[in-house]
């Protein structure tokens, strides 16, 4: 797609108040793909202004109507799909195959399950002598990341247009042609102006302005624990609600008996998906003893498998992180790891063999991980997996509880109730049950630091509206 040079504001683009441009580029060559303008507090504020003054009209929109334009918005991203795949491919690296399986196959999902919430949701029921309304929470401002960039527009924007609020979207500064693209979108499915509106900008600029903005009613980010506290902070200064969904560090538990082969092939593969770069991804394995050996070995096989390569050739499986900045971060990790004592097994921070002008990082397995390894409980946001040992099931719930995350998890274990009773006890938002599928309708949101709230399904609905009771 072409590149906007405006922002979209109140149904129309429109310039941006200052001159300040972000460069776009490609992480797997470097080459500039656009440019797009760098927003700040005005456009913020005039964003902000549009959605406050659609509210109204929106927010007593028959929800049968709201549900029939999420209905038309997902048609128009069936219809652009391929368009979607090759814009995250561009801005992201994700390979192409990838993308169109998850980057652009999944919001359309997410947000047909959404239309058909918004026609079904019980926004009124009648409790003794009352009469329970379930209203709009008013101006979302929505804050997101770079590395699912559509899916995690969508799975806050169709929740929030479903309940009848109206939104201010910020996205990440890496991947906004995407966003633009959703923009579109959004207007050719009939959506009123000002209804949702949109402006590209820096994180500490326009990011910034929007969470501190007054005309803001919910804040809903995605992103670091780092920066979550500080937009839990504004919030709670200004007496907003929040919703956050911050980082993971999720253990993959085998228990004894699972089908070890399966476990360690599906727990890589989730690991090397997106290049790493999945906040509830597996990235901490946890073996008993007496199998640790082999199973440290089947990593090793199964990632040496992954190599890295031209995100467009369609037989890709791993493409380059988004930016310089993460590549060292994940490089930066390795490096610590090996210096802690882990053993390498497969890759290292050195750039993949071929792959010496884009982002690429080897696909990497380490073994002999303890807990208190920093690999062990910070995460790393690329392709690189730790293999933990344990010495009896206690301990090894032990060890997927010894974090300051809880976002998401994996249980395998060759009788479903052991594994069921196990991830009961795993202080963690969505655990997977011997390679669970993805299932849109089902909540998703962390514990502890990994944030508050939930999205997807009902509960992502209910994050966007407030409770009134008449009594009658």
């Amino acid at each position: 797609m072409k590149a906007h040079d405006g922002m979209y504001i109140d149904g129309s683009w429109r310039p941006a108040a200052g001159t300040g441009t972000i460069e776009v580029t490609n992480p797997a060559d470097g080459t500039l793909l656009a440019t797009v303008p760098a927003g700040g507090p005005e456009d913020i504020d005039a964003a902000v202004r549009a959605a406050r003054a659609a509210l109204p009209g929106w927010a007593a929109t028959p929800p049968a109507e709201r549900a029939a334009r999420l209905g038309a918005l997902q048609q128009i991203l069936v219809d652009r799909r391929e368009e979607i795949a090759e814009t995250v491919t561009a801005e992201l690296g994700s390979p192409l195959t990838f993308s169109r399986k998850v980057h652009a196959a999944v919001p359309i999902a997410v947000c047909a399950s959404y239309a058909e919430l918004a026609a079904e949701y019980a926004f009124e029921e009648k409790t003794g002598n009352s009469l329970v309304l379930r209203e709009p929470v008013g101006v979302v401002g929505a804050i997101t990341p770079w590395n699912y960039p559509l899916h995690q527009i969508v799975a806050k924007a169709a929740p929030a247009l479903a309940a009848g609020c109206t939104m201010v979207l910020k996205p990440a500064e890496d991947t906004p042609l995407v966003a633009q693209l959703f923009a579109e979108a959004v207007h050719e499915a009939g959506v009123p102006a000002g209804v949702f509106n949109l402006v590209t900008g820096l994180g500490p600029v326009a990011g910034q302005a929007l969470a501190e903005h007054e005309g803001v009613d919910l804040l809903s980010f995605t992103g670091s624990t780092a920066v979550g506290r500080r937009i839990g902070a504004l919030a709670v200064s200004g007496v907003k609600r929040v919703a956050l969904e911050l980082g993971g560090k999720s253990a993959n538990v085998i228990l004894p008996g699972a089908d070890l082969k399966k476990a360690v092939k599906v727990g890589v593969a989730n690991v090397m998906a997106n290049s790493g770069q999945t906040c509830s991804a597996w990235t901490r394995m946890l073996v008993d003893a007496e199998r640790y050996e082999e199973a440290v070995r089947l990593a090793a096989e199964a990632a040496a498998k992954y190599v890295a390569g031209n995100p467009l050739d369609e037989a890709a499986r791993v493409g380059p992180v988004v930016n310089a900045k993460q590549r060292e971060r994940v490089t930066g990790y390795i490096r610590r790891g090996r210096e802690e004592g882990a053993r390498l097994v497969v890759g290292g921070a050195e750039p993949p063999e071929g792959q010496q002008h884009g982002h690429y990082v080897q696909p990497t397995v380490f073994a002999d991980v303890t807990p208190e390894m920093t690999i062990a409980q910070e995460e790393i946001f690329g392709p690189v997996l730790c293999i933990l040992k344990y010495e009896d099931t206690e301990d090894a719930l032990r060890i997927a509880n010894d974090t300051v995350y809880g976002l998401a998890g994996a249980v395998w274990s060759e009788n479903e109730e052991e594994a069921v009773a196990f991830a009961r006890r795993m202080e963690t938002g969505q655990v997977d049950i011997n390679g669970g599928r993805f299932n849109p309708l089902a909540p998703f949101g962390g514990y502890k630091q990994s944030g508050i709230g939930r999205e997807l399904g009902v509960h992502g609905l209910e994050e966007y509206l407030q409770t009134k009771s008449l009594q009658l």
